[in-house]
Parts: C-alpha cells; structure tokens; sequence
C-alpha cells in the first residue's frame, strides 16, 4: 500500500477509518473482508481535499461514506445474476453478499443522516441509480462493439467520483479518473482470465467477441493505448494534484512493469 503524506488525510488513515465502519466479523467469516479500492480512493482524496470550503471532519465523511457505497456495488457485483446449479454453501455465501451490499450501502445513509448531509445522499443515490443502470445494460445488451464495452467500463467504474465531482464542482479530474479506473478493470479482468475466474465483463467479451484467452491480448493493447493518454492527461494536471500524478506514476511502475514512467520528469 501507498502512503501519501501530502495532507492531514492519507491513504492509510483513510482507510483505517473505513475499515472501522466495515467491520462485521460474522459478515466477513462467510464472504471475506470487504476490499477497499485505492485507487478510487486516491482519486476521492485528491478532488475532495482541495475543497477550502469544506471543513476537514466533512471532507473526511465524505470520502468514507462515498467508498461505502462503492464497496457495496463491488459487493453486489460478485453475486450472480442466478443461484441455479451452485452449491448450498455458495448459495448462503452469496445470499450473505446480497445483505452485506445491503448494509454498507444503507451505512452511508446512516451517516449522512446524522450530519443533515441530505443534498449529499441525493447525489450517491443518483450515481447508484445510474450504475445500477449501466450493469443492466451490460447484463441484457447482446450486440455490443468494443467501444461501447469499454465505455461501459468506464460508467461502471467511475460514475461515482463524477456525480461527486459534480457535487463539489470540480470535474478537472474527470477525464484522468475514467482512463484510470478503466486502465485497473482491465488489470483486473486479465487476472481474472488468466485464473479463469469468471466475471461480467469476461462473459460479455466471450459473448460478443470470443473466448477470454483472447482478452488478455487486447486488454495489453488498450492499456498500453491508454496509458499514453493518461501521461498527456496528468501533464496538464494542476500542481495541486501532485499527489495523484505521483501516486499513479507509481502504480504504473510498481504493478503494471512499464519500462518508462508515464510522468515526464522536470
């Protein structure tokens, strides 16, 4: 994990105090611990922080119930859309899933109830609807070309940062979060190829263009691809988002084994 001290809020305690409100060991002895996306919550630090307007307690439970719901909809997404021919056990766990979604996704009302953050629960209710949307889409749509696949990747992925991007009026980052976030779905999708685990995404490819071996190609394609619109995106970032530049420089080199940085030095 990243630590960037760059501010009051870091990654790491950020995430300590997510993991606060996670915390449900019946929940977690049946579907495993909750996984926390870094990235997203990078992206949510560095648009959320700048924000002079907001006082750091606000800043703070802002950040911590946006990734509750995000955790929820990554929750629901490892649930299949049927329980036909699974196991009992595999039943019970992803019926446990389906309530444990449930749960962290009504926590952020909770929270935000309680600081008369209405305005706030609108916005996350909004991008939750329109998530929820786009997977139906991805679920039912049966001709799809692969432009409008990896335009709906990027719905998916980063839909929740715009609407709260929009909320705090600054939608700088927009551009930069959505071939980012694509960039880690296609990393994750081409671990989950080469395991064979199955996924949304890898049946929607397997429909529409072939098997998923053939993903893995296509996926180093389009990340190379984007990854040279990401570097031309970070170079016309602001000084305040260093942190962010540094921190996907980073991932870059540390996880992706790009031989260069795709942040011009100087």
């Amino acid at each position: 994990m990243i630590c960037l001290n760059t501010s009051s809020m870091n990654i790491r305690y950020l995430k300590e105090q997510i993991e606060q409100k996670l915390n449900q060991p019946y929940i977690e002895k049946f579907i495993g611990k909750p996984t926390i996306d870094e990235n997203k919550l990078m992206v949510l630090k560095v648009l959320i922080e700048n924000k002079s307007s907001l006082s750091k307690s606000k800043k703070e439970q802002y950040i911590i119930t946006t990734m509750l719901v995000q955790i929820a909809l990554d929750i629901h997404e490892q649930v299949p859309i049927t329980f036909e021919g699974i196991s009992t056990d595999s039943k019970i766990a992803n019926q446990l899933r389906v309530l444990a979604g449930d749960y962290y996704s009504g926590l952020y009302y909770f929270l935000l109830a309680e600081i008369d953050e209405y305005d706030f629960i609108h916005t996350l209710a909004s991008a939750i609807k329109e998530i929820n949307e786009n997977k139906m889409k991805l679920y039912h749509l049966e001709d799809i070309n692969l432009e409008e696949l990896i335009e709906l990747i990027g719905h998916l992925e980063g839909q929740l940062i715009f609407y709260v991007a929009d909320y705090v009026k600054d939608t700088s980052l927009n551009s930069l979060a959505s071939e980012w976030l694509i960039v880690n779905r296609l990393m994750k999708e081409k671990q989950n190829a080469k395991h064979k685990i199955e996924s949304t995404i890898l049946n929607k490819w397997s429909h529409c263009f072939g098997s998923s071996s053939t993903f893995i190609n296509k996926a180093d394609t389009l990340i190379e691809e984007k990854a040279y619109k990401i570097k031309n995106l970070l170079n016309e970032c602001s000084d305040q988002h260093q942190s962010l530049k540094n921190f996907i420089n980073d991932q870059f080199n540390r996880e992706f084994n790009l031989k260069t940085s795709i942040v011009e030095e100087g």
